[in-house]
């Protein structure tokens, strides 16, 4: 790990053998254009993001990979995302991976451990917890909005995750396992030093649902950690339009609420119907929200979001960014539409916050 004098101060190599490294090259293209911007030139593939720069190269039938971040804790956690992606590609094929500062077995450094102190429903169908964090000032932060939470088995004491040598994350087996699900920090009280943290209940988007379990049944002095901050922080731009449905809605909200009086902001959310709209304050004096109902129809399924999204677009300023938030299907179609319209990486992100059909 060495220091440089550059915003992204801590680096790391490693090299990675897998089956057949141009295939895996191609899946971390593929998959990480949802969550990076992906840079590809021949055999030479940069992901570039809030957290940190990961720079991956085919040199013969291997990987060279070097990681670039601002932070040790930011560095961990890239090294962790890449090693796991790259397991996960690799499925049932042999993969080995090495790293030049080898990690030792200890509990994670960007882990911080969670207790609930109040729940309640801000509306039917969004659950919101209160939850006291001694290093909350950690995740006070524009730049990463976005955390894992890791939830315990009910009525067990928690068993954390520790480095693996290879990178991943070792998570606990067995009756200690851990379910993991991201999510937004809604809104922070560093005095206080507890955080707000909301739940959608959607209990018909999929057979089996822990954060929505959690969040509907957690009860004061229950505990949990967090995972981040990670990437997915505020848009730099005076000219935003942030659309999404109600997985995307605290994100949103807590955009909305960073946003400083010299901006403009107009805001699109799908809900499931009236009831689930919410009073969100902006200190911009230009901001406008329009609330899409599905009035019955499944999440995703309404066609709403696309068409309200074009719309803005005609009378977009030529500094405006588009930040836009849903199912994978409607992500990956506003992404297009978005590109024919000619916005670029730099003006533009559409990112996939869940599947249907899958609660993974």
């Amino acid at each position: 790990m060495n220091a440089v004098t550059s915003p992204l101060a801590f680096t790391l190599s490693g090299t990675a053998v897998p089956a057949d490294a141009s295939e895996m090259l191609a899946e971390i293209c593929e998959h990480f254009v949802d969550h990076a911007e992906v840079f590809r030139d021949g055999d030479h593939v940069t992901l570039s993001s809030e957290i940190g720069e990961a720079h991956i190269s085919k040199v013969s039938e291997q990987l060279d990979i070097r990681l670039a971040c601002p932070t040790v804790d930011m560095l961990s956690m890239t090294r962790a995302i890449i090693a796991e992606h790259l397991f996960m590609f690799a499925g049932d094929d042999p993969l080995t991976l090495e790293w030049a500062d080898k990690p030792k077995p200890a509990k994670l450094s960007n882990l911080s451990e969670i207790t609930v102190v109040s729940a309640e429903n801000v509306t039917p169908r969004m659950r919101r917890l209160i939850v006291s964090c001694e290093d909350a000032e950690r995740f006070d932060t524009t730049d990463g909005l976005h955390v894992r939470l890791l939830m315990p088995p009910k009525g067990r004491a928690p068993v954390w995750p520790v480095t693996l040598a290879d990178g991943r994350i070792g998570w606990p087996e067995g009756e200690d396992e851990i379910s993991v699900r991201y999510y937004t920090i809604r809104s922070l009280d560093l005095e206080a030093r507890q955080m707000t943290i909301d739940f959608v209940l959607h209990d018909d988007w999929g057979k089996r649902m822990p954060g929505a379990e959690f969040g509907l049944n957690a009860q004061p002095g229950d505990r949990a950690a967090l995972l981040g901050p990670g990437a997915g922080g505020m848009p730099v731009s005076k000219d935003l339009v942030l659309a999404g449905d109600e997985t995307a809605l605290p994100a949103i909200a807590r955009m909305i609420e960073l946003a400083t009086p010299d901006m403009k902001v107009h805001a699109i959310i799908e809900v499931a119907d009236k009831a689930e709209e919410q009073t969100l304050a902006c200190a911009s004096e230009n901001f406008s929200i329009e609330w899409l109902h599905r009035n019955g129809a499944e999440a995703s399924t309404a066609g709403l979001l696309e068409p309200a999204v074009t719309a803005k677009l005609e009378g977009l300023g030529p500094d405006a960014f588009v930040w836009v938030a849903c199912e994978k299907t409607e992500a990956q179609a506003i992404r297009a539409r978005l590109k024919e319209h000619g916005l670029d990486r730099s003006r533009m992100s559409s990112i996939t916050y869940w599947r249907r059909g899958y609660t993974d």
